[in-house]
């Protein structure tokens, strides 16, 4: 049976990894394959067949409900009903809207949509909206988080901003009542940490500012503000031991048998949990797990630890086979399994302040391969936080918040509770916040399959019981996953990275032991592109120090990351067109006319002296290497590209950064001539309010012969500078939901 187990598992998984979609006729011919081959000893393969022609045809159902190229970018009028809790951060509402409608035009069944300004939505309420319609698209760097994977797991169908809007019907129902019961939650005084609590009641993270979820990534206690299988886990284990004690006490009725009960109430008060969290994903995840847990506890305890495990992570693929896109899925099913590994099969038993101890190393090992394959930060201080945090949030916390979230109905009592979870959860986040200051997350650069295996292998030896043969073996082998072999540049060569950042630029240049960033993207609102995309891209990339930050000019969208990335990258020079713009930052004068060699590799960098400020401040840089050229432009529009004509110097590029992101007013003929590059490259982001690029830009770009590479459709672009060999876009690694 196990044997079968795993290769349906393997099926539905394997739909992660696919590149493309197998078309109908080949979906149809696995399944019957898959069929015929049940009856026989062969029955693995026919079960693997049948798990990935389910997988793939639930996926491709969500791929062919996204919205039609014909509708990309257009503004329409449509209907629909707001469904969860929307969101309100930095004057935007986010929320998702559910089957919508439209004259002449048929759309997704779900849409993400944000409306700037706008009122206060409420889940249930039905709203007419003219909305700036997109296909799913998002921005695509090494170390990044894959949007498009998300909205397919959602199954989301596109994403839109709205530009007016009127309410239909006001919400009815459930609702209401789940909305209204955050703003009561809201509305009572927790010393500033009512956003944290109605998170842990009510599943709504959207309270939490950016910098408190950076503190809880640092530390490693994101899990802890999430609704999720701990939590869940925690009010079964309530109730069950509550239960279980009673009946040791011998106060339990008798007549009712206390294992039955105490697995059916444990369930109900984690069915009950989760519905008032709003039953998503992560928290169905939950609940399966501990329904088939309690029914292996209760009736099927012989067929071992592993079994209830297995079957949980069948029945939550069948169910929705795009939960594999999340990281989540692997990570809640990693650390369940990492426990269970550490746990089951050992003689004799463990004090509790031990085994508690011994989790937190475990988990914190144990998932450290799946973190580096995600490509998601591992937390230093993890370990620590956590053995503090997560007894302090189960026990205390947690049930204090619950408990009055129950007894609304008695305000002065709830009002209480409320104030001491809320003084118990400020005491944990000055503790965390020290804790992040101290040990900051780090972010694992690439590493090669072989090496990745070789240290997963490592970690699950030294997680084996001690004396198992071979087991110490294993640490050697986990130092893979810290101490990764690095491949250097060649002397004379430099490696171009223009990273996928919308509307905005930020490029980085690397020799054998040098780093340098032109710009650093913007900052817009709570939302900082230089810590989401910037910095994780670097590390990823393998940097772990700058030696220069040149910022071209103080436009948000160049400059506005800069302060996140010198507060993890310290120590790097700081230059720009315009420092004076760069307030709280020791930025000096770009070195107009400055020359220097890093390993082989020349850089020399111009400013427009007579510039008034501005895009016409941009710093320009040119990098050369092998006698190959690339030249990076900031802003400048054309009368800094007149003046940069009339300086003399050798303008000729193979590599251009198109200037302004291709804005009208730049990329003049006569400069274009005189760069006479062999590609350019475009920085910007979809369906931009600028229009970047223009049309006649592009036109003048394509009578040269030039080559044109563009962000939006070729994600992060990297150059080796110096072999003359094409750039290579992170697009071009195939994904089945990257298809537009």
């Amino acid at each position: 049976m196990r044997t079968g187990m795993l290769a349906l598992g393997a099926g539905l998984l394997a739909l992660r990894f696919l590149p493309d979609l197998p078309g109908t006729p080949w979906l149809l011919l696995m399944a019957a394959v898959g069929v015929l081959l049940l009856p026989f000893r062969s029955y693995p393969l026919g079960l693997f067949a049948l798990g990935l022609a389910w997988a793939c045809a639930s996926a491709q159902l969500a791929l062919d409900d996204r919205l039609s190229p014909e509708l990309d970018g257009r503004i329409l009028w449509l209907e629909g009903e707001v469904v969860g809790l929307p969101e309100q951060r930095d004057g935007v509402v986010r929320f998702v809207l559910e089957e919508p409608s439209a004259r002449r035009a048929e759309l997704p069944a779900r849409l993400r949509l944000s409306w700037p300004q706008g009122p206060a939505l409420h889940s249930g309420e039905r709203w007419r909206l003219a909305v700036h319609l997109k296909r799913p698209h998002g921005m695509l760097n090494p170390g990044g988080f894959d949007y498009e994977a998300w909205l397919l797991a959602q199954r989301i169908g596109a994403t839109g901003t709205v530009k007016s809007g009127e309410r239909l019907a006001e919400a009815e129902g459930v609702h209401t009542w789940r909305d209204g019961l955050r703003q009561r939650l809201l509305a009572m005084p927790a010393f500033g940490r009512e956003g944290g609590l109605v998170a842990l009641v009510l599943g709504d993270g959207s309270g939490l500012s950016s910098a408190e979820w950076r503190v809880l990534q640092d530390t490693g206690t994101v899990h802890l503000m999430v609704i999720s299988g701990q939590h869940i886990g925690l009010i079964a284990l309530l109730v069950y031991g509550g239960v279980a004690g009673l009946a040791r006490l011998g106060v339990w009725p008798g007549f009712l048998p206390w294992l039955p009960w105490a697995c059916a109430l444990a369930l109900a008060a984690s069915l009950g949990y989760g519905w008032l969290a709003g039953f998503d994903v992560p928290v169905q995840r939950a609940c399966a797990m501990l329904a088939l847990v309690l029914l292996w506890r209760l009736r099927y305890r012989q067929l071992g630890i592993w079994t209830p495990l297995l079957a949980a992570l069948l029945l939550v693929l069948l169910i929705e086979p795009l939960a594999s896109l999340q990281a989540g899925f692997w990570l809640s099913f990693a650390a369940v399994g990492v426990l269970l590994l550490v746990f089951s099969g050992r003689l004799g038993g463990w004090p509790w302040w031990r085994s508690l101890g011994r989790a937190q190393w475990a988990a914190a090992l144990g998932l450290l391969p799946v973190l580096l394959a995600l490509a998601l930060p591992v937390s230093v201080s993890g370990p620590l936080a956590n053995l503090l945090a997560v007894p302090w949030v189960g026990f205390l916390v947690v049930p204090l918040a619950l408990l009055a979230t129950l007894l609304l109905p008695m305000a002065p009592l709830a009002e209480g509770l409320w104030w001491l979870a809320g003084g118990a959860l400020e005491l944990l986040f000055r503790l965390l916040e020290w804790l992040a200051a101290l040990l900051p997350a780090w972010l694992g650069g690439h590493l090669p399959a072989w090496a990745w295996a070789l240290g997963a292998l490592g970690v699950v030896l030294v997680l084996l019981p001690a004396g198992v043969p071979l087991r110490l073996l294993g640490l050697p082998l986990a130092l893979l996953l810290l101490f990764p072999p690095r491949p250097s540049l060649p002397e004379g060569q430099a490696e171009v990275w223009q990273l996928d950042v919308g509307q905005g630029l930020a490029v980085l240049v690397r020799t054998r032991e040098h780093a340098l960033l032109y710009d650093a993207a913007g900052r817009f609102g709570d939302f900082d592109l230089g810590e989401r995309v910037v910095l994780p891209a670097l590390r990823a990339l393998g940097i772990q120090r700058l030696d220069t930050l040149l910022i071209s000019h103080g436009d948000n969208d160049h400059a506005g990351g800069a302060a996140a990335v010198l507060r993890r990258m310290p120590g790097a020079t700081l230059w720009s067109g315009e420092p004076q713009r760069l307030a709280g930052l020791d930025a000096q004068a770009c070195p107009a006319g400055a020359r220097w060699e890093w390993d082989g590799v020349a850089f020399q960098v111009w400013r427009w002296a007579q510039a008034r400020g501005g895009n016409d401040a941009s710093c320009v840089l040119w990098v050369e290497a092998g006698g190959e050229r690339a030249l990076l432009t900031g802003d400048i529009d054309a009368r800094a590209e007149a003046v940069l004509l009339g300086s003399g110097l050798d303008l000729r590029a193979d590599w251009l950064l198109a200037p302004h992101h291709g804005s009208r007013f730049s990329s003049t003929p006569a400069f274009i001539a005189a760069v006479a590059p062999t590609a350019v490259l475009f920085s910007r982001g979809a369906h931009n309010a600028f229009g970047h690029p223009h049309p006649r830009v592009l036109a003048r770009y394509a009578r040269q012969g030039v080559h044109i590479h563009d962000n939006v459709t070729d994600g992060a672009l990297s150059i080796r500078l110096g072999t003359r060999a094409s750039a290579q876009g992170w697009r071009s690694e195939r994904r089945f939901w990257r298809k537009n």
